[in-house]
């Protein structure tokens, strides 16, 4: 329109009682929502409900790779009981070696601990693994096929172990003790898990009271999207029934290798 320039724009909204926003301004504000966002919804939802975590190495390969993101349920566990085949996320402090001192100011670790809530950092001190054995189960390694028995019931992983990968190459036998769990990564031969915490509490156990949550689907990447069920070998009714086993304590004969 003829007569028509950014004077009479501001004019006319300066008339009508309009703010132009800068843009600079505008991305602040975007910011400071989202911000608050973060604080009103994530906070709670991680306290609560669920949290994302990002897998930060490839032991549960193939099942998850390294920087999948998971969602993991923190109130399944107060609806039921840990369950052999889970994969869960605990914490590893005061179980898998000592914590790692908090470094930072408080504005730092409150930007560490939300990019851990939203899956897109790791803490360092969590793990993921599939729960193997339960309190007072007899875990063992292995049997005259090569299989990893549970309470002398074979585990018939081939759904899940890395492919083409043995189910241990070190042989080993514990009774777990009460109130802690035996897990193993599904990629054996790169996985540090209960095989390799002999020095431990627990004798490489991990007590249930560390469990984070059950992770239950896989958000990231999109190719990856997909639930995580309990595999069918650990639905075998004989392994609720436990048989005898020797005193708690585990039998290693082969030396441990470096793993992540």
């Amino acid at each position: 329109m003829p007569g028509h320039d950014a004077t009479d724009t501001a004019a006319r909204d300066q008339d009508s009682g309009v703010a132009r926003v800068r843009p600079g301004r505008r991305l602040l504000l975007n910011l400071l929502l989202l911000t608050a966002l973060a604080i009103l919804f994530t906070v709670p939802t991680r306290a609560f409900v669920a949290q994302a975590f990002r897998v930060p190495t490839g032991s549960m390969a193939n099942t998850l790779r390294p920087g999948d993101r998971v969602l993991v349920s923190r109130l399944v566990y107060h609806l039921r009981g840990i369950h052999r085949g889970d994969i869960i996320v605990f914490s590893g402090t005061g179980s898998w070696g000592p914590s790692p001192a908090r470094m930072g100011s408080p504005l730092d670790r409150w930007f560490r601990d939300t990019l851990t809530a939203a899956g897109l950092a790791s803490s360092g001190t969590d793990y993921i693994k599939r729960v193997i054995g339960l309190p007072g189960d007899h875990v063992a390694c292995c049997n005259a096929r090569g299989l990893i028995t549970v309470n002398g019931i074979p585990l018939r992983e081939g759904d899940y172990l890395f492919p083409g990968e043995r189910p241990s190459s070190l042989p080993f036998q514990v009774t777990v003790p009460p109130g802690r769990l035996w897990v193993m990564g599904d990629h054996r031969a790169d996985s540090e898990d209960s095989r390799d915490h002999p020095q431990d509490p627990g004798d490489g156990t991990v007590p249930e009271s560390a469990v984070v949550g059950r992770a239950f689907l896989v958000l990231w990447p999109p190719s990856q999207l997909g639930t995580l069920p309990i595999p069918g070998t650990f639905s075998q009714p004989a392994l609720a029934h436990r048989s005898p086993a020797p005193a708690p304590g585990r039998v290693r004969v082969a030396a441990l290798r470096a793993r992540r």
